[in-house]
């Protein structure tokens, strides 16, 4: 079945704002399905979980059914699931419990290719702990993390290893598998960010070797939560601080607070609807890798278009340069300020925000400082049109038109 992009815009309301966003790796919009879940749910009988009422075996239904949904989109098991506010959020609570086991001498790896919230929250714990902090470098001119700079860091006494999936900044897709595996070999947990990774292809947190896999529904056309995933029993060896009345379950010992239900039952639409993108059959998790293996050969074709286009536009830097890499072009430009740029486009109904997007290292590394650069984003979404639009903006906004 071709990719019907056309069908697929149909289903976003906030498309017919008539703007061409290439601004979904900062979070995506969201189906028609979504918002009516959210909506639903809002408007439905609801209470704390329970089975005595009717209100409490709804939200009951609605958590089991997210864990579910969020286990089969990256290859999980739903009772490793854990729910919170962000990423960010969930990955310093883990942190925090985990360097509950470190001590002085352990070490912990972190990137400079990495958005900071897979990295300060080890930093910071790891300080705290004792612990020394390890940094591996990507290649500034190629943006790819060679597995060795990771590798070559590993000791006996290494505890951590925290890599992303894919940069949210350039793209690049480091081979996250063969790092986990050295990491292994040492007796190294992986905490790996896929919130950049999980919008744009297929996911198998086994496959990778991801001990920890932490995303945002947001990214991938959800509402705006966070999640981690993690094997149940690596996730009983591990005790957050918590309130003294609240459960001790995995992974319910880990969530603080009433899980917001009108979010999760969303989680569940958007993990559905991404199923429905290929029309495959089979279970949700076979359709799932179908649909987005069709929404990586989809936005790839645009992004090949798009960065040839680029290429041969004068006074154009494109910085995103790494073999593997998702659809996400990090741009400055010759004698122009790419927030003033982002501005110009702007006017013109195009959404391709500035900055360094929270991937503070790796934007210094590219000797960029903290401005970072224009990021321009594809989506499942994104068609021909949005891509030529951009184009005649970008040379509009150039010439000072």
């Amino acid at each position: 079945m071709a990719y019907d992009v056309a069908a697929l815009r149909s289903r976003f309301p906030a498309l017919e704002e008539g703007a061409a966003h290439f601004d979904g790796p900062g979070g995506s919009q969201v189906p028609d399905s979504v918002a009516a879940a959210v909506a639903a749910t809002l408007t439905s009988a609801v209470a704390n979980r329970g089975q005595v009422t009717r209100a409490e075996r709804r939200a009951d239904e609605i958590v089991a059914a997210a864990r579910q949904a969020a286990a089969d989109l990256v290859g999980g098991q739903p009772r490793g699931i854990v729910f919170g506010r962000s990423m960010t959020a969930l990955t310093y609570d883990v942190s925090r419990a985990m360097a509950k086991q470190w001590a002085p001498g352990d070490e912990v790896i972190v990137t400079r290719l990495d958005h900071d919230a897979n990295i300060r929250p080890w930093v910071q714990a790891a300080t705290a702990a004792g612990c020394s902090v390890r940094w591996a470098d990507f290649d500034p001119a190629s943006c790819e993390l060679p597995v060795e700079a990771v590798t070559s860091l590993l000791s006996e006494r290494t505890r951590l290893v925290a890599v992303t999936g894919a940069s949210n900044l350039v793209g690049t897709r480091p081979d996250v598998a063969a790092i986990a595996a050295a990491a292994h070999r040492v007796g190294a947990l992986m905490y790996v960010d896929g919130v950049h990774l999980s919008a744009h292809a297929p996911v198998d947190m086994s496959q990778m070797g991801a001990d920890f896999y932490g995303c945002s529904p947001y990214k991938w056309l959800g509402p705006h939560c966070g999640l981690v995933a993690a094997d149940p029993e690596l996730l009983e060896q591990l005790h957050p601080d918590k309130l003294l009345a609240s459960a001790d379950a995995v992974p319910e010992r880990f969530e603080l607070g009433t899980l917001p239900y009108e979010l999760l039952a969303g989680v569940s639409a958007a993990v559905e609807f991404i199923a429905g993108i290929g029309g495959a059959v089979g279970s949700l998790r076979s359709q799932i890798l179908d649909s987005m293996a069709e929404v990586e050969a989809h936005e790839e074709r645009l992004r090949t278009r798009l960065e040839g286009r680029l290429d041969a536009m004068a006074g154009v830097v494109r910085h995103a340069r790494a073999a593997c890499r998702t659809p996400t072009l990090l741009l400055t430009f010759t004698g122009r300020d790419p927030a003033q740029v982002a501005a110009r486009l702007a006017e013109r109904g195009v959404n391709a925000p500035a900055g360094s997007f929270y991937a503070i290292e790796t934007s210094r590394l590219l000797g960029l400082g903290d401005s970072g650069g224009l990021r321009v984003g594809l989506a499942p979404y994104s068609d021909d049109d949005d891509v030529e639009r951009l184009l005649q903006a970008l040379q509009e906004a150039l010439r000072g038109a």
